[in-house]
């Protein structure tokens, strides 16, 4: 053995050098966090969140930019609770189908979707159509069987619908 070692030891010091150059880069590399301080230097006498105080207590309204420019503290208003979609448009109320919320009552509501008949004549095409347009609630239609749901509580089915997915309530 010690005849290796001194046949060798040019190698073996070059792999000691690159084990400890590659050990060093691997813990200093992971260890790049570092915090900033900054300054604010709009206002250099208040801080950020006294200076944007006005814009998170102000409400939401969708308007359009010449709408917002002329908008004073006074005259935005709070919009009101949107009704249920049987209030809104004379339709059938779309959150009886388990998985179709309120949120999504509404959203379908939009899109002129008021009725379970609607959701019941959807095929493949209708559906993709209908769940591009769903955003983060995209594949409920799908998950939760909105189609064959619909067709139960569009025949007025109650009591195969409730066998099949559940009371209502």
């Amino acid at each position: 053995m010690p005849e290796l070692i001194q046949a060798y030891w040019p190698f073996i010091l070059i792999a000691f050098v690159i084990g400890v150059l590659v050990a060093w880069f691997a813990f200093s590399a992971s260890r790049k966090t570092s915090v900033k301080v900054s300054t604010d230097v709009l206002d250099e006498d208040q801080g950020p969140a006294a200076r944007n105080q006005a814009l998170i207590d102000a409400p939401v309204k969708s308007a359009g930019v010449e709408e917002m420019a002329e908008a004073t503290p006074e005259t935005i208003a709070v919009p009101a609770a949107k009704a249920a979609p049987k209030a809104a448009s004379g339709g059938d109320d779309l959150t009886q189908i388990k998985g179709l919320g309120p949120k999504l009552a509404a959203m379908l509501d939009e899109m002129g979707v008021t009725s379970f008949a609607q959701i019941a004549d959807w095929d493949d095409a209708e559906i993709a159509r209908i769940d591009a347009k769903l955003g983060r609630f995209q594949g409920r239609i799908t998950r939760d069987n909105w189609v064959e749901q619909a067709k139960h509580l569009a025949q007025g089915d109650t009591s195969t619908f409730a066998d099949k997915f559940g009371n209502n309530g």
